[in-house]
């Protein structure tokens, strides 16, 4: 196995201890033997440095750093690290024991690909949210407009050759959420991409923090992603309709501020609404629903009260 290319495996750890070993076992279960895990351990103020401290496996680095951030210690990690092809798992996730080798294999039918990615599931979701799911083939859609819509894959349900995450310059560090969004649509617009049609992957739901539960961070991030690329991509804006595109942007961004709003989160529906309507996107319609944004949230309820259609 070792006659294969080196994938290095990187993993931000910040406060994981109740879940890290849990991810770690499950990247040194992997079929695929030639890796180097390389775990940042961004400031984390539990146990976490401790559990790392007890791995006994050659192929485990850890980078002890003050805390800074998931996309600033991806960074840092991939300085280090040494692997042709790169993969990231988070602290509190796992894959199944073929994933590195599946996607890799990937490479290997399609020579020319840059990025394999693959299914998942998402685990510990209630009310039948939970099912395994393959996303579409893009490259043989339209790829770009339909990653720049909504790129729908996990960060850890991919593997990437490291020159196009080095070309692309790594993560965006202003970024709060949607990094992986971005950098996958850097490297998508440039580069083929091929889909592996299974379930690898696996994202788990626990009770504690986790990005995915800030509705309002993870809507705005997304369209701040879409906005950056179309910034240092400007030829790739007239391949668009300005119309459509529109859509694709705010209208995105709109449609997430509904789904907050018919799901009685009205505080974050309010600040999504602001950020659309600040772009003048939107029918008269909708700018019935958004313009009570505009009022202090007391009044706002008031109103929807009065209108019977309160949170």
């Amino acid at each position: 196995m070792t006659s294969l290319p080196l994938i290095s495996v990187i993993m931000p750890c910040f406060n994981g201890a109740n879940f890290l070993k849990r991810s770690i076992d499950s990247v040194f279960a992997q079929s695929y033997t030639h890796i180097e895990l390389i775990v940042v351990n961004d400031g984390s103020t539990d146990i976490s440095l401790e559990i790392l401290n007890t791995i006994q496996d050659s192929r485990l680095v850890i980078i002890n750093q003050k805390n800074t951030g998931v996309c600033k210690a991806r960074n840092n990690a991939l300085i280090q690290a040494k692997g042709e092809f790169i993969a990231f798992l988070d602290a509190d996730d796992t894959w199944n024991p073929e994933c590195l080798f599946k996607l890799h294999q990937a490479f290997l039918v399609q020579p020319n690909a840059v990025l394999a990615y693959c299914g998942w599931q998402n685990i510990g979701l209630s009310g039948g949210n939970g099912a395994p799911y393959i996303p579409p083939d893009y490259q043989k859609l339209n790829k770009l407009e339909s990653i720049f819509e909504n790129c729908c894959w996990p960060i850890h349900a991919t593997l990437t050759r490291r020159f196009a995450i080095d070309k692309i310059g790594g993560f965006d560090e202003s970024l709060l959420t949607s990094e992986d969004f971005l950098l996958w649509l850097k490297i998508a617009s440039q580069y083929v991409i091929c889909l592996v049609p299974e379930v690898l992957a696996h994202y788990h739901f626990h009770g504690e923090t986790q990005a995915t539960q800030n509705k309002e961070m993870m809507a705005i991030n997304h369209w701040l992603a879409q906005k950056s690329f179309l910034q240092d991509n400007p030829s790739i804006r007239h391949q668009f309709d300005s119309k459509h595109l529109a859509k694709l942007m705010h209208g995105g961004l709109l449609h997430r501020g509904y789904n907050c709003y018919w799901k009685r989160d009205l505080k974050t529906a309010r600040t999504i609404f602001k950020a659309v309507m600040k772009t003048g996107y939107g029918s008269l319609r909708d700018w019935k629903y958004m313009l009570p944004a505009l009022l202090p949230y007391s009044m706002h309820v008031a109103l929807l009260k009065k209108m019977g259609s309160l949170v």
